[in-house]
């Protein structure tokens, strides 16, 4: 769960499981999608930061997470909401949340959660409270119809949800984001976090409280 794959192995394993969520992709057709991965074009679709706080909130949280790690669910249902509490409701820091893509299906989360860029934070909740559910899904069909239940459950529309459930450019786009993001911060495990430019493992949250206002201390 902690190799980085290749760009092209990561393209190729959503394109061959896009059969489960569209019905569409041919052999052929994914291992265009893995070439075309691999080259980066002016015309790619943006990525948006997803931030939750005040943007200019004095200690930035970075955290690299997985939606089928376990170890990031309980981060996400024990110690985040503790941490948005004490110091991301009251200015003290921002979250910034950034995508590891170990697994297709985790993969397949990011592009449901990312279908709408308001709704993302309320979407990953459920995707981290449910993961036990839809992961437990077994087959490729399963899990993409339980991401897509979730898509359905947080409101967006059918046809909003399909079309980001299988979005190519933005799938490339997000791939090499990723292998961008992990190189550089030398992520191998999540959760992992960046607290204003240095890395951290999973902390319980008085490890994260102490971290937290050390940086916050600094920062005045």
């Amino acid at each position: 769960m902690t190799r980085i794959l290749p760009v092209a192995a990561f393209a190729a394993a959503f394109a061959l499981g896009g059969v489960a969520i569209s019905g569409a992709a041919s052999a052929q057709e994914a291992s265009s999608e893995a070439s075309a991965a691999e080259t980066a074009t002016e015309t790619a679709p943006e990525i948006v930061e997803m931030v939750k706080g005040d943007v200019d909130a004095p200690v930035e949280i970075i955290e690299y997470a997985s939606f089928t790690c376990p170890h990031c669910a309980r981060f996400s249902n024990e110690v985040l909401p503790q941490i948005e509490e004490n110091y991301i409701d009251t200015g003290k820091a921002k979250l910034v949340y950034r995508d590891v893509y170990f697994d297709k299906y985790g993969m397949w989360a990011a592009m449901v959660a990312r279908c709408e860029p308001t709704k993302f934070f309320g979407i990953a909740d459920m995707m981290y409270k449910t993961q036990g559910d839809w992961i437990k899904a077994g087959s490729d069909q399963g899990i993409a119809d339980g991401l897509r239940k979730i898509g359905l459950m947080a409101g967006l529309g059918k046809d909003q949800l399909d079309a980001c459930m299988n979005d190519g450019e933005k799938l490339k786009a997000l791939v090499g984001w990723y292998q961008e993001n992990a190189t550089r911060d030398n992520i191998t495990a999540t959760p992992s976090f960046i607290i204003d430019g240095k890395p951290y493992s999973n902390m319980s949250y008085d490890d994260f409280a102490e971290v937290l206002d050390e940086h916050y201390e600094a920062a005045q």
